[in-house]
């Protein structure tokens, strides 16, 4: 039967395999136990198993065992988890947010898991991490001078508009539409993005639009600028930002179905 700190270093390669196409590296001939998984766009390691001396991170063990170092993005995460058994301050990589996980069965693999994503996004690079961060929030204004905005949706439910920088398919758009207006009035939701424009005008170049597929409407007394600005501390949408929680629970209210 294979020890379990064996079973779990092939289960985490595996994990690692499906999920991000990654094969472990063996980069020292002095230390061949030693396996680096990392990403192949920026090369950076998100995740390095070791076979150490328990009294390199333990000094109340003894014995061989395999360690998994990850990158977490929280320090106040990351100072909570040394306090649990089978978790250590990053042995061989001490600096910044690293850890050590023992892989002797005191730590879950789920749990294992959950870290080495945590740590394949931290350490992954700005294109990667758009790519896989979770659906977000947008705040986007609209200009009724350019676009006929409040007749945007008359005929059909979706539409190109011009693409914010981060945005990607499954982000959910809320229009803000500028004076005489200044409100929310549309919900929309990002169906598809990068797709080339060549647009110029002496106030507007625009090389890649979005669609975005309309979800719901606001009337133009729900989210004035004066409710922006006096309850969600929003005193200007002049480019697009992201939407803080409480405006995103008043948008998302049963009063709005």
């Amino acid at each position: 039967m294979k020890p379990i700190e064996h079973s779990l270093r092939s289960e985490i390669f595996a994990y690692a395999k499906n999920k991000y196409g990654t094969q472990p590296e063996y980069l020292w001939a002095s230390a061949p136990d030693y396996a680096v998984l990392r990403h192949n766009d920026n090369n950076k390691w998100y995740g390095l198993i070791m076979n150490i001396t328990y009294e390199k991170i333990d000094p109340q063990k003894t014995g061989a065992v395999d360690v998994l170092n990850v990158k977490l993005d929280d320090i106040l995460f990351r100072d909570l988890l040394i306090q649990q058994d089978g978790y250590y301050i990053g042995y061989h990589i001490s600096r910044g947010n690293w850890i050590s996980i023992a892989l002797d069965g005191t730590v879950e693999l789920e749990s294992i898991c959950s870290l080495l994503d945590t740590s394949f996004t931290v350490t992954a690079s700005r294109q990667k991490k758009n790519l896989i961060r979770p659906p977000k929030e947008w705040l986007v204004p609209a200009n009724p001078k350019y676009y006929d905005i409040e007749h945007a949706f008359d005929d059909e439910d979706t539409i190109e508009w011009k693409q914010n920088s981060g945005a990607k398919k499954g982000d959910t758009v809320f229009l803000y539409v500028g004076a005489p207006v200044s409100a929310i009035l549309y919900k929309c939701i990002v169906t598809q993005t990068d797709i080339p424009c060549d647009y110029q005008s002496d106030n507007l170049t625009i090389t890649k639009v979005m669609t975005i597929k309309l979800i719901r409407r606001y009337k133009r007394d729900d989210f004035t600028f004066q409710r922006l600005k006096n309850e969600y501390g929003i005193f200007a949408v002049r480019s697009a930002r992201s939407v803080p929680n409480s405006l995103s629970n008043a948008l998302q209210g049963d009063k709005y179905e």
